[in-house]
């Protein structure tokens, strides 16, 4: 379920402090009900490929969907190293202040190009960067209003010029239509599984 941006804008999460120069694109509520402490889990999930298909995004239509976009990065030179993290821009580790630089950084997603930058007991925080935006992805563990918790993910985003602006216009409605809600179901259904395992074990 898509959430209004104050269900983020309105915590006390860290990255207020070294982000606020992006745009906060969307909110999105994860269906992984869990406990006060399995935010570790949820970035484990994310972090970890899906033993079934070698990724974390698990359904075929947003497997579809970033396999094309990988490919036209490469036929246009989106995602050469010179539009990277450390290359066109700064990784997002530098403006980190010193208890979140020296705390746990987090795991790299294996098979997607996002960097981890820090790590808490509620908050995850990955970026990556192309010629089009600086982008960040932020996973937070709140309460579900019901007694337990749940994720939520925010995606935050610096466009490059007007180019990259153009390019995050352009390509809206296809994250809103065939990625996120995809992805989202698949998010949901890996925490299932891994939750039937775990009660199993």
């Amino acid at each position: 379920m898509r959430l209004p941006k104050t269900a983020h804008t309105s915590r006390p999460w860290r990255i207020h402090e070294i982000a606020d120069d992006f745009h906060l694109e969307d909110v999105w509520a994860l269906p992984t009900p869990g406990g006060p402490d399995d935010h570790a889990r949820l970035v484990r999930q994310f972090t970890t490929p899906d033993t079934d298909h070698a990724s974390p995004v698990s359904s075929p239509v947003p497997r579809l969907l970033f396999a094309i976009r990988w490919k036209l990065g490469a036929l246009l030179g989106w995602d050469k190293p010179d539009t990277a993290i450390g290359a066109r821009v700064r990784t997002l580790r530098d403006r980190l202040p010193t208890d979140l630089r020296e705390g746990p950084r987090g795991t790299d997603i294996a098979t997607l190009p996002f960097t981890s930058v820090y790590q808490t007991h509620d908050e995850w925080v990955a970026e990556m960067a192309s010629r089009t935006v600086h982008g960040v992805m932020h996973i937070g563990w709140v309460p579900d209003g019901a007694g337990g918790y749940r994720g939520q993910m925010a995606v935050l985003v610096k466009p490059n010029g007007l180019f990259g602006a153009v390019y995050m216009a352009g390509i809206r409605p296809f994250r809103y239509l065939g990625v996120y809600p995809a992805l989202i179901r698949s998010i949901g259904r890996r925490w299932q599984a891994n939750s039937g395992e775990r009660s199993a074990g």
